[in-house]
């Protein structure tokens, strides 16, 4: 039976960043894996069939790169790059005035959003040099995502705002986070409707985008150590939130090193992994859903105290078992 199929090995990656790993992602028609670092590289690699990973390639910003999404990047150099695997060159094609904290390629369209901490959401036509929308926010950016029409922003004053890729420049609803303390992710539904926040506070608040399904809203507690519940329980940051693919539910990682699968429809707890050595800073599920990629690397959740020398860098491949992230019925 499924359910007693044993957990395969995580296998690591070759090759790791020497530095903090600040994202991944798979792109969506190859199997072509992205990290970002803060010595400034951006890292490509092919994923085999076997979970085996071959280097491709390597390029880098003029400082920290600090997101990817697909095979573009952005860094603390403001500007934005896209890697052509034809040519093996990376290019230019996007600049702000702070750094690029955030981009996705928009669904259906020649298009990348970048989310800068200059308090700006910028769209680039890749035909043309120049931006053809800009967006003011109220704050900088700390996280942003998109899934078919719709893309949400979340900014340092915990403010939320959503919008309709079919009018990109206004937002058709803003809000304040259902969660009380700093936004860590945003992570749209992949059936639409919605997207997820996780926070610094060990807490992940599902929220529809119209206000008529506001009755399924919730939050819970995650990422503890100790009883959720009780005042003296440690309490770290989800900072990875992946929808699946093909299921709809989705996985949370954190400064705490843990993993968990969840179900948002049946409220329910899917699978808990090991904890893991380091805190993970980035995770995601490759086009299929079949491997979680996720990142052990230092976060700086504790500070300049809180950084081991001893903790290595690394990016894992976790077999995804049907079994493990399958919706289950509500008991």
């Amino acid at each position: 039976m499924l359910g007693n199929q044993p957990q395969p090995k995580d296998i690591e990656v070759t090759a790791p960043p020497a530095d903090g790993i600040s994202d991944l992602s798979f792109s969506k028609t190859s199997d072509l894996l992205a990290a970002t670092s803060w010595n400034n590289e951006v890292r490509i690699w092919e994923i085999m069939g076997d979970g085996s990973s071959t280097a491709k390639a390597l390029y880098s910003h003029d400082a920290p790169a600090l997101c990817c999404h697909k095979l573009a990047s952005g860094g603390a150099d403001n500007i934005g790059k896209l890697f052509d695997v034809t040519t093996g060159q990376s290019t230019q094609f996007a600049k702000h005035d702070a750094p690029i904290k955030s981009l996705r390629w928009i669904d259906g369209a020649n298009i990348v959003a970048t989310g800068s901490w200059d308090k700006t959401i910028k769209y680039w036509d890749l035909r043309g040099p120049s931006p053809a929308a800009s967006v003011a926010l109220n704050d900088r950016l700390y996280s942003m995502d998109a899934h078919g029409s719709l893309l949400v922003a979340a900014t340092a004053d915990r403010h939320i705002s959503m919008f309709d890729m079919s009018n990109p420049s206004v937002p058709f609803r803003t809000m304040d986070s259902p969660l009380k303390l700093q936004t860590r992710v945003v992570s749209c539904f992949t059936t639409g409707g919605g997207f997820a926040v996780g926070s610094i506070e060990g807490r992940v608040a599902i929220q529809y985008t119209d206000i008529k399904d506001n009755q399924g809203n919730f939050s819970f507690k995650c990422h503890r150590e100790g009883a959720p519940a009780a005042r003296d329980s440690t309490v770290f940051a989800v900072n990875a939130i992946s929808f699946h693919p093909l299921f709809g539910t989705f996985a949370t990682a954190g400064s705490d090193g843990g993993i968990t699968f969840w179900d948002k429809d049946s409220k329910q707890k899917l699978k808990v992994f090991t904890k893991k050595a380091g805190p993970i800073p980035a995770a995601t599920f490759n086009r299929n859903g079949s491997i979680y990629a996720y990142a052990v690397s230092y976060d700086w959740s504790k500070g300049h105290s809180g950084a081991s020398p001893d903790l290595k860098n690394s990016i894992m491949l976790c077999p995804v078992l049907e079994s493990d992230i399958k919706p289950r019925k509500k008991v």
